[in-house]
């Protein structure tokens, strides 16, 4: 009987550590249905967290506000652009259980990418947010983005690790007309087909132009590209707009960005914007294949047998409220930053797996297992 009672003790103390999903989170894309697996995760809900570094401009849970100089020759335009971390503004609803409503800056909460309508110096000021790391591989990423209605300033969502290994989702807010239905969005692959045309991807097979079904500036809609060895699907809201393949998809690990900005250009951008114009972010979810060996070992390590039930975790489409990051036990191994709950304090030092039911399930199983130890004597 001692034996028995030990090794439930042990199989308590040790099985609960083991979570779901420790082999990976999947989708199926492609007409058919080829189920794709990544094995790491990066979930940010910008409603509830703060990651401007209370305005400072710090990194915070895995993003930096960026701030920089570039001349109107670099940015082929007209005006120069003046990237500012004060153009990057958190705007969080406090009430962590409603997902939208107004932020404590008192618009839509979430994520404010700003363009001012005062040049300085002969540079639009602008905004643009990146993640810290680098090493996000083959993915499928998303973003909650409601685009401003202000013309003349470009929207993006992209995926970046040079000039010519670029993936983008573009919104030009002088292309819209509401009374006729028109809001385009371009979606990009920059490749070195473009830099040989002077970065103009138009003259490439890397643009196409897809009208949305959908005024974009009036609502938060999910906009997502799956980068894949050989092709790049786009969706806005779960439906597919397009599928690129070719020499113009990436082949290298990169990082991922948000920008708004304008430089006057007439073919592209335009503007600047007449009034002081705010794109803002609802939420970034990044499942990936990191490039880092060592998240590749961790893997390795934790992923034990990916036929079993709950290995892998199917990812939802276009549900704005779910994060595996919130669930209890759906991160094994990976890095998160606190939930909703915690208001934008949550840890943010890259550790691991920092979800509190996490951590707390091997404390109450270790004194337990020695109770029932001891119970046995």
């Amino acid at each position: 009987m001692v034996s028995y009672w030990m090794f439930a003790a042990l199989l308590l103390l040790f099985g609960v550590v083991t979570g779901d999903c420790e082999c990976g989170y999947s989708i199926t894309a492609g007409s058919d249905d080829t189920q794709y697996i990544f094995t790491d995760l990066h979930e940010t809900d910008f409603i509830h967290v703060d990651v401007t570094g209370n305005g400072e401009g710090e990194a915070s849970h895995g993003w930096a506000p960026q701030g920089y100089n570039i001349s109107s020759q670099a940015s082929r335009g007209p005006f120069g652009e003046s990237f500012a971390v004060k153009n990057v503004m958190s705007n969080i609803n406090k009430d962590p259980k409603e997902f939208g409503g107004r932020g404590t800056l008192g618009s839509d909460a979430g994520l404010l990418l700003v363009v001012r309508d005062v040049l300085q110096e002969d540079r639009v000021p602008v905004a643009e947010i990146s993640t810290t790391d680098l090493n996000y591989f083959y993915g499928t990423f998303r973003a909650g983005i409601k685009i401003t209605d202000v013309p003349g300033t470009c929207s993006a969502f992209f995926w970046y690790q040079n000039d010519t290994q670029e993936i983008d989702m573009e919104f030009l807010s002088a292309q819209f007309d509401k009374s006729k239905g028109i809001f385009p969005v371009n979606l990009v692959l920059q490749s070195k087909d473009a830099a040989a045309a002077g970065f103009n991807a138009a003259n490439t097979t890397g643009l196409r132009r897809v009208n949305l079904p959908f005024d974009p500036t009036t609502d938060f809609h999910e906009y997502r590209f799956d980068y894949l060895s050989d092709r790049v699907f786009f969706y806005a809201d779960g439906n597919l707009l397009s599928e690129m393949t070719g020499s113009g998809v990436p082949t290298t690990p990169g990082h991922v960005l948000l920008s708004h900005w304008s430089n006057g250009n007439p073919g592209w951008s335009q503007g600047p914007p007449s009034a002081d114009a705010v794109t803002t972010i609802s939420y970034v979810k990044a499942y990936f294949n990191s490039s880092l060996e060592q998240r590749q070992q961790d893997f390795e390590l934790r992923c034990k047998d990916p036929t079993e039930s709950g290995a892998i975790c199917a990812i939802p489409d276009h549900n704005a409220t779910f994060f595996f990051s919130n669930g209890n036990n759906l991160t094994p191994n990976q890095t998160v930053y606190g939930g909703n709950g915690d208001n934008g304090t949550g840890d943010d030092d890259g550790g691991e797996d920092n979800s509190s039911s996490v951590l707390g399930a091997p404390v109450w199983a270790f004194w337990f297992s020695l109770a029932l130890i001891y119970a046995t004597f």
